[in-house]
This record gives C-alpha cells, structure tokens and sequence, in this order.
C-alpha cells in the first residue's frame, strides 16, 4: 500500500495518492508519472497500483481516468506482469463466484457446498499451473487445500482458504476471502495505523506492532491475511465458559500455559506491553468503535493486534440511543492482571503507561501530516470519512494545543478510564453469548490450560500414569503440583509432567459434563479432618489422585481413550513455574526495596508545574498495598496555603498518577528560594516523604526522588 517517497522517509500511502489523481488537471502531470515510473521499477507497486485502480474502476465519475492509468501501467509492465496479473484476476472472479453461492446456500449445506465449489478452483489450478495472490506478490501458490478451508458464521459468510504454496518447503497460505464487505475502509485504517508505527520506529520506540496485509479486489470483494498463531480473546475467554470476560486471570493463565519457561514468559510480557500500548494509542486516534472480544486478536508471543475497521471515526454502534462502544480504547482489567502479574509487578503498567504516553505524543507531533492523508481520503466514497467533521474528531484526539505533559495526564486519565469500563465486559459476555447461540456448532470438551486438543492418535496410547511427586509452585498464586509419570506405547522412556489439584478438578468436572451417562471414579474433594493445610494434605491428595487417575485409566475405554484425557495427559511444556520462595527470603527482599516517586518540574511564564508521574514500593506498616495519595507544599509557606493534591490510587503499592500540580505567580527569582514538600499518604498514615530544594534541581527532567519516613 506504499508507493511513494514520503515525509517521513520510507514511502507515503498509495491509495492517498490513487484518491490524489481526481485532482490533477490532466493525467500528464507530475504525479501520474511518478506513479508509471515506479511501476516499473518494482514489481510490488505495479501490482498493488493495478488492484488499486482496479478497485476506483466501480467509481463511474472517475472510471475513464483510472482506466487510461491502468492501461497505462500495463503497458508499462510488460507481457509477462500483464499475464501474471491475469490470472490474479481470473482466480478473484472465481472465488467470488463460489463465495456467494456459499453465502446463500442454507446454513446446514454451506460445508457442502463450499467443498463442492471449490473443485473448480482446483481446475484453475490445474489449467494455470501457479498463481500470484493479490495479497503480495511474493505469495504464489499452485492448488488448493480443500481439506483446510472452510468459512465462519457471520452475516457475509467470508472464506478461509488455504492455498498450497508454490514452494515445496513452504507451508501453506492461509487468507480470509470476502465477498459483500467493503474493504477499503479496513485498507485505510491499516495504512494509518502502519503510518503511526513508521513515526514510532523514526524515534526509537519499538511497539511490537503487527499489522496484516489487506487490499480491495473489486467494490465490495477482497482478501485478508491470516497471522499465524494467532487467536481471538473470544476463543481465550470461551476455554474459561461463559464468564471468561468477568475473570481478570484468563488472559495470564493462558500466556503462562504457551510460554512455560521465565525467558518465554518475559518476552511475551514485553510484546504485550508494547503491542498493546501501540494499538491502544492508534484504536483512540483513529475512533476504532466495534471493539469486541472477537476482534482483538493475540499470539503466544505476546502481540496483541486488532481486526475488522468497519467501524471508525467515533461512528459507534448503537443500541437504540446508547453507545455500545464506551471506552476510548479497549484495555482491560484481565490486560492489567496479566501485565502486572496479578498485582506483583505494578511497575509493568507503569511501564505500559509511560510508553502509550509517549507514543501519543509522537503521533502528535504529524498531526498535520495526518489530517492531509485523510482529507484526500474524503472523495473515495467512504461512509464514515465524506466530511470535515468526521476530520474534527481526529484533530480533537490529538489535541494538538496541548503540551506533551498535559497529552501525558490526559492520555493516562483515558487508560485509567478504559481499566475501569464495566460494559465493556458487558459487551464481550453479551457477544460470547450471540456466538454460542447463532453459531450451532458443536464444540469439542477442552481443559483451560491446555493450549489444544490432543488425541491418541496425535500422542499414542498411554500405558501407564503414575503420580509420583508434588512441589509447591507460584502459578501465579502458591500452590501445590504434582508430578506424573506417563509411559506410552512405541516410545522409549517415560515422560514426566506435573498438573495441580485445582486442573485435576477441572478434568473431573468436565468428564462428569460429557460422560454423564458412564460411571466415574471418586474424586478426592475434601481433606480429611484433622490434617493440616500444608505438606501432609498434600500427601495425602498425591495418594488420593494416584487412586483415582488408575481407576481412570482401567475404566470405561469410552473416557480412558477420549481427547479430554489424552488432552490432560500431553507433555506441553508447564513444568517451568518457579518454586516458592521461603519467608525469610520474601522478608529479605523486601527491606531491599526503597520507596521513591518519579516527578517532572518544570517552570514557564510565572507558573511553576510538579507532574506526579508514579510512585514505587510504598506499603502500609502491615505490609499491604495502600489508597495512596500524594500531597505537596511550596515553601516557604507559614500559613500553610500552597496546599496541591493528586488522587487517591486504590490499593497499588506502585501507583500511577501523571497528574499535574501547579503554581501561578512564581518569579524566576523567587524560583531559587523555594523548596517542594512532598509527602505520601493514606489517609493518617505518612508513607514516605521528601523535600525538594529547587535550586540543586534541573527543570524540564524526569527524575526519581527517595522518599525518607518522616517530614523533615
């Protein structure tokens, strides 16, 4: 979608400068040949501008002159590109064609019909040998998998093909391909959001983005890239039922159970972080509304990314006069847990807030470079982008008049916004539920922490399993894993894996939820009286389980051989949790620590700015995490009048504040004689405390200040 040498280095956006051509006088003109001459130069523009005008061709005001610039450019290109593009074109009408014969086929016979449809896509193949896809032209692909493509259940009934990769070694390409939806807005909205992550890079911040490839093959027609690996939050949230969206641990317990080693695990952590900090920054710029659980997407690595722009702008979905988008961007309660691991790190999501902080104030910086790419946009026929108000909303969320320290304070008090949304949750419980209801499919059993199904064909029959051992574990809370030792058929050795009593009693619940009719072992509940919570309960749960997996294993072959246990059974790699730290270790580590608050203070035009930004390891004499408070003074000050305060922050041992505390009056020459008090509470109790001589400080610097117990 780039084509052109643009402000920021790199290349400007290709469909801005197609939508430019309306506005030159006469096509000899400096930009048309601009764009034949590159063309010809790269294989990669040519092929993007032909599906871009392509796609302008349904714009009858324009027609003729897109059509003399596409004939142009194919003349350009040579036989070879024409032949090639041909048979690009050829495959679209042709996908086209079986897409909406599946869309209007009955919903019983879609399966049916789409396998049979797609046989003449394998006579495509089998005619043409290869084939470009308009995706990239670097993906030529030769046949396709039938056996691999099928189609989700929404109102257009889009296609998930996968087509064989022309290179032996590769594997296959997976696209969505649709037919009835009106890409071009998705195309936009990607551009954008690829502009931002240019601007990012341009000064050192890198924000993990992933953004797939999209492009319009007609009004109304198109394909989507498929990123590998990767899930909707809907699919995480269903593996917990259907209050998944209520529960702030999914999102942590199934990053734990797909990256089991610390190195993994810290490395998905940082991906989060940053990804989603970037899209919650391009999400809030651009007005993404529509925001549901099946539209954001993750990966096991960690990035976090969005899909589905039919929705920008601000332009939300009503229900009747309510908006169903309420946030200014989706970040969750379940987002901050898996950031901040529960609340034990609530450094991470000071981190999270000082990078979508300074990603915003970069993207404001081209605020004019962004509203003159969307004002070109204004004559492509888009819904949602056909007037200057629709620009207004963008302008109006990057507050281009604010100073970078106010964009700060208001950008965290949107986070802060977002992270308390309760019909947001509404919102991903009430989709989860018109998906389980409309999409009458069966759905497999499975267990939450297992990353898929497995079966005994994938794995081998299990001869033998024995609970061996158990250790205590942070996962992420204490608790106690024991130790299985599993012996296959056909494999040398046994293996060993570990499974807590709490996955146990998942395993049994859902065996009883499927097997209902069959009968089930006894499952160990509760504890015998008398046995203390620590070790010897935990003896005595290993025999107990030990009775009860061998009674599973020699029972019914209807559950022993069923994909629930051979599922629970799979050796994915959990064993990586750490163990628990003793007392005195945790004691240790916590008289390390010093309480500190980060500031920002700077002095313009008589006025004198303390910006709050975050405060580290402040605790209430107990040892638990206060409803701090930070409270300044400017002295000298005998009657006590240069009082500021910041908000409360409910129970965070490292609070987040960006809020901005500020003095009229204050000359540059009283400015030397002045001394900041600032002290930390929760309500009565003083948690820290530091005095702040202006004199020894450099303005305009972040910097971390000591807090001491006492005010001096």
């Amino acid at each position: 979608m780039v084509l052109t040498q643009g402000p920021l280095g790199g290349r400007a956006g290709s469909w801005s400068e197609a939508s430019a051509i309306k506005f030159e006088w006469h096509l000899n003109s400096p930009l048309v040949e601009l764009l034949v001459d590159r063309s010809i130069r790269s294989t990669r523009v040519a092929h993007q501008l032909y599906w871009l005008l392509k796609d302008g061709m349904a714009d009858s005001q324009f027609k003729d002159r897109y059509g003399q610039l596409l004939a142009a450019v194919l003349c350009c290109s040579g036989q070879a590109m024409q032949e090639e593009l041909d048979k690009e074109t050829k495959l679209v009408e042709k996908l086209t064609a079986v897409a909406q014969k599946v869309c209007s086929a009955d919903h019983s016979k879609c399966s049916t019909v789409l396998a049979k449809e797609l046989e003449k896509i394998e006579k495509f193949f089998y005619q043409e040998h290869a084939c470009r896809l308009p995706l990239n032209p670097a993906w030529a692909v030769k046949g396709i998998d039938v056996s691999a493509c099928s189609y989700f259940t929404s109102n257009a009934v889009p296609l998930k093909l996968s087509f064989i990769n022309a290179d032996p070694l590769g594997k296959n390409i997976n696209v969505i391909f649709k037919s009835g939806d009106d890409l071009r807005q998705d195309m936009l909205v990607l551009q954008m959001v690829k502009l931002m992550d240019r601007m990012w890079c341009q000064e050192g911040l890198s924000m993990s983005m992933i953004i797939y490839r999209c492009i319009s093959t007609g009004r109304g027609r198109g394909m989507v890239e498929i990123i590998p690996g990767a899930t909707t939050l809907a699919k995480i949230h269903m593996k917990h039922g259907m209050t998944g969206p209520f529960k702030e641990s999914t999102l942590l317990k199934w990053f734990q159970e797909h990256n089991p080693t610390e190195e993994l695990h810290n490395k998905a952590m940082e991906n989060f972080v940053r990804s989603c900090a970037g899209w919650c920054v391009a999400t809030f710029v651009l007005g993404v509304c529509d925001r549901h659980n099946d539209n954001i997407m993750v990966r096991t690595t960690g990035h976090m990314f969005h899909i589905d722009f039919g929705k920008f702008l601000g332009h939300a979905q009503m229900i009747g006069s309510v908006k169903r988008d309420r946030a200014p961007f989706i970040f969750t309660a379940e987002m901050e847990h898996f950031i901040t691991e529960g609340g034990k790190n609530g450094v991470r999501f000071q981190t999270f807030v000082d990078l979508s902080c300074q990603a915003y104030n970069i993207i404001r910086q081209h605020t004019q470079l962004l509203m003159n790419l969307l004002e070109l946009m204004l004559s492509a026929g888009l819904p949602e982008l056909s007037e200057v108000q629709d620009l207004k909303y963008v302008y109006n969320n990057l507050r281009p008049m604010d100073s970078d320290v106010q964009a700060t304070s208001y950008f965290t008090s949107l986070i802060k916004e977002s992270l308390k949304c309760l019909p947001v949750k509404i919102n991903f419980f009430a989709h989860n539920l018109a998906q389980k209801k409309f999409a009458n499919v069966h759905v497999p059993p499975s267990l939450s922490f297992a990353p898929e199904i497995y079966t005994l064909e994938t794995d081998g029959r299990i001869m033998s399993v024995l609970v061996c051992d158990f250790e205590k574990k942070m996962a992420p809370q204490k608790e106690y894993f024991y130790k299985l030792q599993v012996e296959r058929e056909g494999q040398s050795g046994v293996t060993f894996l570990e499974r807590s009593y709490t996955q146990f009693a998942e395993l049994n619940k859902q065996l009883h939820c499927y097997f209902s009719a069959l009968e089930l072992p006894r499952f160990p509940y509760k504890p015998l009286i008398g046995l203390s919570k620590g070790r010897e309960l935990a003896r005595k749960k290993k025999d107990e389980l030990n009775t009860y997996v061998t009674y599973l294993m020699n029972g019914s072959p209807q559950v022993a051989k069923s994909d629930l246990i051979y599922t629970f059974f799979h050796c994915f790699p959990n064993n990586e949790r750490p163990s628990v730290s003793t007392s005195s270790e945790a004691s240790s580590h916590m008289e390390k620590l010093s309480a500190s608050t980060q500031l920002l203070i700077s002095w313009e035009n008589c006025k004198l700015s303390v910006m709050v930004k975050h405060i580290k390891n402040i605790f209430l004499p107990d040892g638990s995490a206060p409803d701090a408070y930070v409270k300044i003074y400017l002295l000298p000050d005998a009657e006590r009048v240069t009082k500021r305060k910041t908000k409360v922050v409910p129970k965070n041992s490292n609070p987040t504040y960006n809020q901005i505390l500020e003095y009229d009056g204050i000359s540059s020459n009283d400015l030397p004689s002045r001394v900041i008090q600032l002290s930390v509470w929760c309500r009565l109790n003083l948690l820290g405390a530091v005095n702040i001589p202006l004199r020894d400080i450099k303005l305009e610097e972040e910097k971390w200040y000591k807090l001491g117990n006492s005010l001096i």
